[in-house]
């Protein structure tokens, strides 16, 4: 092996650390999707570990360890004079509101499928098969649909339709739509 200068492996090895710290994270956020811890604490204000379990109806050591694991990502604040744990309207939006625009819950969901199909497509690789739609994880139909709901919710027909010549006129006119392709597949 030739030498490598240690600032890139200092940035490789990063790099790795990143996107590491990163997979878990996407667990942990998916968890708490799951669970609905991020839905006990939005807009609870500080709560101790205790109150966010009886909320979420999870047990406490879980729990506690999620939320440490949430307050190290910045996701969840902790204060240290009351050992409450909080979460801010911007979080609460995007982990707890399905009705916000910002909503990412399905995003974890989506992503944590990928792993869930692992070994297909793993498999794909060695055989040169492929991996079906419909045979990939329920996972990634939800959470794309959850994903994306958001953003049609909000903007389909404030922007997107209006953004189109004629078609609102059209619609309001009663025309017909085929819808293709869209759903579960």
């Amino acid at each position: 092996m030739s030498v490598i200068d240690e600032a890139a492996i200092e940035q490789f090895m990063g790099k790795v650390v990143t996107e590491l710290g990163a997979a878990e994270g996407v667990a942990l956020h998916r968890i708490g999707d799951q669970l609905g811890i991020w839905k006990a604490m939005a807009g609870a204000g500080p709560l101790t570990p205790a109150q966010v379990a009886e909320r979420s109806n999870c047990d406490e050591r879980y729990v506690r360890e999620w939320l440490a694991a949430e307050t190290a990502a910045a996701y969840v604040d902790y204060d240290e004079a009351t050992g409450t744990f909080s979460i801010g309207d911007l979080v609460a939006a995007a982990m707890a509101d399905e009705d916000s625009p910002m909503f990412v819950g399905g995003a974890w969901q989506l992503t944590c499928s990928v792993f869930t199909d692992l070994p297909k497509v793993t498999e794909a690789f060695r055989t040169g098969g492929g991996v079906g739609w419909a045979d990939h994880s329920h996972d990634l139909f939800e959470g794309v649909e959850r994903f994306f709901r958001p953003g049609y919710n909000t903007e389909l027909v404030a922007s997107w339709l209006p953004a189109l010549d004629g078609v609102v006129e059209k619609l309001e006119a009663g025309a017909t739509v085929a819808d293709v392709g869209c759903g579960h597949g």
